[in-house]
C-alpha cells in the first residue's frame, strides 16, 4: 500500500490479545463492553443471592448487618453502572454505526478510551472488597450517613472515586455516539428516518453528557468532606445533608431514563420484525422519547416526597411525575399498535419484547402511585419501592436487551442462538422475574423495610420472602441456561447475513460484519431501508440472496490500532487509585495520563491507500 508524503503508513489491525488491547474498532470495543458487564452480572448475581438467602427465612444469620448492607450496596451499584449501561453501549458501539450506514464512530480512539477507563473503575470499585473495606451506604449513600463518623473506613471513598472515573468514561462515549449520529449518517437517512434504537441512543447520550456533570460535584463534595475537612453535608458544620439528595437525584432519575430508553429503542426494532410491518406511529414513538428526556429533569423529588419540602414542592413533582407516564403511555399504545393484525413470529427476541411491554406496564403501574404523595409515605423506603425499581429496571431494562442479544447475535457472531434453549431462558427468567419482585409488593405494603437484615417471623413476612428467594434460584438457572445457549452457539451452524428478514441497513451486509462494515456507504432509500431495497429487488425479478460484496480491506482507509488509549485510561486509574492508598501514585498517574495525551496527539494518522 503506497504512502502518502508525509503520512507514515501504520498496520490497520494486530493479531492476539495485543489485537485487542490496541484496537479502536467499534464491533471489537462493543464485544469488550459486553463480555466485561456480562461478567459484572454474575458477580451483582451472586451478591444478590446472599441477599435473598439472608432474607428466606425469619432470624437468619447467613450474614451479619454489615456484610449485608455491604451486598446490597454493591448489588445495586454493580447493576446500575457496570451491568445496564455498558450493556447498553455495547449495542450502541456495535449496532449504532451499522444502522446510520458509517463505517466507525466519529472517534475511535475516544471509543476505546472510554472502554478502558470502564474496566479500570468498575476494577477499582472492586478492589474494596480485597481490602475488605465494601462501599455500605447504598447505592445513593445518603449524607449524612455516608460520612464520618457514620462511616470510618474508605469502602465510601472507594464508591465516590470509582464512581467519578467511570463518569469520564459514559461522558467520553456520550459524546462520541453523539456526534457520529449527528454528523454520520449515510446519504438519505434523515432525522426521520433514523431507527427508533438510533434515535433513543441519541437522546440517552445528551442525558449522559448533561446528568453525569451534576452528580460529579456531589461526589467531589463527598469526597472532600470526607477526606479534607470541608462540611458540604454536615449539619452540625452548617452542611446540609438533603443538599445530596437533590444532586443525587437530579442526576438519578434522568439516569432511570438512561437506563430504560436504550432497552425501548431495542423492543421498537424486535417488534415490527417480527409483526412483519413497519413500527405504527413512528413520530409519536421518537417524540415521546424526546419528551421523556426532556422531562426526566422535572421529576427527582418525587423520591424525597417524605423529607419535609412542604406541600407547594410536592404538588409539583406528583403533577409532574404524573405527567411523565404520558410519553410512557405513548410508547406502549404504539408496540401494541404494530402488534396488531401483524403476522407475529414468536421468536426469543420477540418473546422478551413482549415480556419488556409486559413488566414494564407493572413498573409503570406501581410507579403511578409512588406520584401521589400522601400515599408515597406509607410506600417510601419499603419493599414496595424494591418491586418497582426490578420491574422498570429488570423487567424493562435487562429483559429489553436480552430481546437485542437474541435479536443482533447473528449480525455480531454469525452464528444463530438456539431457539429452543432461549425460550427456555425467557420462561425461566419471566417466571423467576415475577416470583422474586411481585411478591415484594404485598411485603412492601404490609410494612417491610427496605435495608433490613433479619426480622422476627412475628410479622408474617416469612412465607413471602421464601417464595421470593425461590425465584432467585429459578432466575438463577435462567442466567445458566444462557450461558450454556452462548457455549452451544459457538458450534451453531452459520446464518445468512438477513435471518430475520428485518428492516435495517445493518442487515445488508456479511454476518459478522467486515473491518470496514459497508464497501459504498448505502444512499438510503426509506424508514425501512432493507425492505424497501428487497421489496424492489423483487418487483425487479432478482431477489436479493447474499450480503453486500466483500472487498479488500486495505483498499479501504480505517483508523489504525492504538495503544495510547489503553496507556491514557491505565493513568486515570492510577489517579483515583492514589487517591484511594497514597498521594504520589497520583502524581504517577497524571504524569502517565499527561504522556499518553500527548502521546495520543501526536501519534501519526494511517496512510490511506493512493487509489482511495
Amino acid at each position: 500500500m503506497a504512502a502518502i508524503t508525509g503520512v507514515i503508513p501504520r498496520p490497520t489491525s494486530y493479531a492476539g490479545i495485543w489485537g485487542w488491547m490496541t484496537t479502536v474498532d467499534h464491533k471489537r470495543i462493543a464485544i469488550l463492553y459486553g463480555v466485561t458487564a456480562f461478567i459484572f452480572m454474575l458477580i451483582a448475581g451472586l451478591e444478590a443471592g446472599v441477599i435473598r438467602m439472608q432474607l428466606a427465612s425469619a432470624d437468619s444469620n447467613l450474614v451479619g448487618p454489615g456484610r449485608y448492607n455491604q451486598m446490597f450496596t454493591m448489588h445495586a451499584t454493580t447493576m446500575v453502572f457496570m451491568v445496564i449501561m455498558p450493556l447498553s453501549v455495547s449495542f450502541f458501539n456495535f449496532v449504532i454505526p451499522l444502522a446510520i450506514g458509517a463505517r466507525d464512530v466519529a472517534f475511535p480512539r475516544l471509543n476505546a478510551l472510554s472502554y478502558w477507563i470502564f474496566l479500570f473503575g468498575g476494577i477499582l470499585m472492586h478492589m474494596s472488597f480485597v481490602v475488605n473495606q465494601v462501599p455500605d451506604a447504598g447505592w445513593f449513600s445518603y449524607a449524612n450517613l455516608s460520612d464520618k463518623p457514620f462511616s470510618l473506613d474508605r469502602g465510601l471513598d472507594y464508591w465516590a472515586i470509582s464512581l467519578l472515573v467511570m463518569g469520564a468514561s459514559s461522558v467520553a462515549g456520550a459524546l462520541n455516539f453523539t456526534v457520529t449520529i449527528i454528523n454520520m449518517r449515510a446519504p438519505g437517512m434523515t432525522l426521520m428516518r433514523m431507527p427508533v434504537f438510533v434515535w433513543m441512543t441519541l437522546i440517552t447520550s445528551l442525558l449522559l453528557v448533561l446528568a453525569f456533570p451534576v452528580i460529579t460535584v456531589g461526589l467531589l463534595e463527598l469526597v472532600m468532606d470526607r477526606n479534607f475537612g470541608t462540611h458540604f453535608f454536615i449539619p452540625t458544620e452548617g452542611g446540609d445533608p438533603v443538599l445530596w439528595q437533590h444532586l443525587f437525584w437530579v442526576f438519578g432519575h434522568p439516569e432511570v431514563y438512561i437506563l430504560i430508553l436504550p432497552a425501548m429503542g431495542v423492543v421498537s426494532e424486535v417488534l415490527p420484525t417480527f409483526s412483519r410491518k413497519p413500527l405504527f406511529g413512528y413520530p409519536f414513538i421518537v417524540f415521546s422519547g424526546i419528551v421523556i428526556g426532556i422531562m426526566g429533569w422535572a421529576v427527582w423529588s418525587h423520591h424525597m416526597f417524605t423529607v419535609g419540602l412542604g406541600p407547594v414542592a410536592n404538588s409539583v413533582f406528583t403533577i409532574t411525575t404524573m405527567l411523565i407516564a404520558v410519553p410512557t403511555g405513548v410508547k406502549i399504545f404504539n408496540w401494541i399498535g404494530t402488534l396488531w393484525k401483524g403476522s407475529i413470529e414468536f421468536t426469543t427476541a420477540m418473546m422478551f419484547a413482549l415480556g419488556f411491554v409486559a413488566l414494564f406496564i407493572v413498573g409503570g403501574l406501581s410507579g403511578v402511585s409512588h406520584a401521589v404523595s400522601p400515599s408515597d409515605f406509607q410506600q417510601q423506603d419499603t419493599y414496595y419501592i424494591v418491586a418497582h425499581i426490578h420491574y422498570v429496571l429488570f423487567g424493562g431494562s435487562m429483559f429489553g436487551l436480552f430481546a437485542g442479544a437474541y435479536y443482533w447475535w447473528p449480525k455480531i457472531t454469525g452464528r444463530m442462538l438456539n431457539e429452543s434453549l432461549g425460550r427456555l431462558h425467557f420462561w425461566l427468567t419471566f417466571i423467576g422475574m415475577n416470583l422474586t419482585f411481585f411478591p415484594m409488593h404485598f411485603l412492601g405494603l404490609n410494612g417491610m423495610p427496605r435495608r433490613i437484615y433479619t426480622y422476627s417471623s412475628e410479622f408474617g413476612w416469612e412465607n413471602l420472602n421464601a417464595l421470593a428467594s425461590l425465584g432467585y434460584i429459578v432466575l438463577f438457572i435462567a442466567f445458566l441456561v444462557f450461558i450454556h445457549n452462548i457455549m452451544y452457539s459457538r458450534r451453531s451452524r452459520r446464518v445468512t447475513h438477513d435471518p430475520w428478514d428485518a428492516p435495517g441497513v445493518e442487515w445488508t451486509i456479511a454476518s459478522p460484519p467486515p473491518p470496514y462494515n459497508f464497501a459504498e456507504i448505502p444512499q438510503i432509500q426509506g424508514r425501512d431501508h432493507y425492505w424497501i431495497v428487497k421489496e424492489n429487488a423483487i418487483a425487479a425479478g432478482t431477489p436479493i440472496t447474499e450480503p453486500e460484496a466483500l472487498v479488500d480491506p486495505s483498499s479501504i482507509h480505517m483508523p489504525s490500532p492504538s495503544y495510547w488509549p489503553l496507556f491514557t485510561a491505565i493513568g486515570v486509574a492510577l489517579i483515583g487509585g492514589g487517591l484511594l492508598s497514597h498521594y504520589a501514585l497520583s502524581f504517577v498517574g497524571g504524569i502517565i495520563t499527561m504522556m499518553g495525551v500527548i502521546g495520543w496527539g501526536n501519534e501519526p494518522v494511517a496512510a490511506p491507500s493512493d487509489h482511495h
